[in-house]
């Protein structure tokens, strides 16, 4: 093997082993940050117009019965044993709100690991994986979901006990949910990882 050739085969390795480590890193610090996150989520019925506004009608209810749970002081390490007695409460509200706008969809409320793909929400971007999330399901949970994030409380005005982004995550992670998606690969390649592993 040519002396040109061997240079530009250990160039190649060490562009590979370096994206590997990078890869690899980035990974373990989105770990870390989905350790920290509590989501709020509504999936509604279908995306016909009807099913979508009553989604959103949903939504403001819950979020309005539930202003003493949702006010900030729920995090992931005691959301399980925060919310878990409060999800009966949550979904009976959500039930009365679909009944009183002429639906009779059944609606599921539960707290669980789901998956989400990255996703921004103002000047914060989530990676992709699974959360832990409260979830309300209008139907068969067809349609265009809703979203936001309980703990840290980032779309929760009515929060009583506010905590920003900058509270729970440290510096290097902080810095990676601050970071604009279409400049940052490395998202959609955990998002492929993630969507692997799951599936």
């Amino acid at each position: 093997m040519k002396l040109s050739r061997k240079i530009a085969v250990s160039v190649a390795l060490g562009v590979v082993l370096s994206l590997v480590v990078s890869i690899g890193g980035f990974a373990v610090t989105c770990d870390n940050i989905r350790r920290e996150v509590l989501r709020l989520h509504v999936i509604a019925a279908s995306d016909c117009e009807a099913d979508q506004q009553l989604k959103l009608k949903v939504r403001d209810g819950v979020l309005a019965a539930g202003a003493e749970i949702f006010d900030g002081s729920v995090n992931v390490s005691n959301a399980v044993r925060k919310l878990t007695p409060e999800l009966e409460k949550i979904e009976h509200t959500a039930e009365n709100i679909v009944k009183e706008n002429g639906f009779d969809y059944d609606v599921k409320v539960t707290l669980s690991r789901e998956f989400f793909a990255t996703r921004t929400y103002e000047n914060v971007t989530l990676p992709a994986g699974k959360y832990l999330a409260v979830r309300v399901v209008i139907d068969e949970g067809q349609g265009k979901n809703w979203w936001c994030v309980m703990f840290p409380t980032l779309c929760l005005p009515a929060a009583v006990v506010k905590t920003e982004i900058d509270d729970v995550l440290n510096e290097k992670e902080a810095k990676l949910v601050s970071r604009n998606p279409k400049f940052e690969p490395r998202f959609k390649i955990v998002e492929i990882i993630e969507k692997y592993f799951t599936s």
